[in-house]
């Protein structure tokens, strides 16, 4: 199964959750702006994955920026491929990663970064980033914004 299509079937339909990420289809739409230079911050504050050896919960605030080429990413199923990570079990690493490739693969943006800002597991924060290569010049791209851990307080 290709993991997207230009074709729209999740907007303004009853779409359940995919099972895990292989079965998430991101769904794209052109750009109006294709020849503007600017970003767009996807933030997923709540996002969730399993650890892959425990079973546990793990937790991530994720934020997605990206400057689109010819493409953008359609919203709902952008949330149906993150929400399908909750019953997926990967490092913390992979999540942040696969998610960073996958909107690569479907977009083929002319940059993208993603930050993983994951929640201590064994009393220890993960924060993964990855991006594409250089900010391309002329591009404003604020700080993500995201606070180091500091636990309660």
């Amino acid at each position: 199964m290709p993991h997207y299509t230009d074709n729209l079937t999740q907007l303004g339909q009853d779409t359940k959750l995919p099972a895990n990420p292989d079965e998430a289809v991101l769904e794209r739409v052109p750009n109006p702006q294709a020849g503007e230079g600017y970003v767009v911050r996807f933030t997923q504050p709540e996002f969730t994955s399993l650890c892959p050896m425990t079973g546990q919960p793990d937790f991530a605030h994720l934020v997605i920026d990206y400057v689109p080429g010819d493409w953008l990413v359609e919203s709902k199923s952008l949330k149906l491929f993150l929400g399908s990570f909750r019953n997926h079990g990967a490092f913390h690493e992979d999540c942040t990663v696969t998610i960073g490739k996958r909107l690569v693969e479907v977009l083929d943006p002319r940059w993208l970064r993603i930050g993983g800002y994951w929640y201590p597991r064994g009393g220890m924060p993960i924060d993964v980033f990855w991006q594409t290569g250089p900010v391309p010049d002329g591009i404003w791209l604020p700080d993500q914004g995201v606070a180091t851990y500091r636990g309660r307080g």
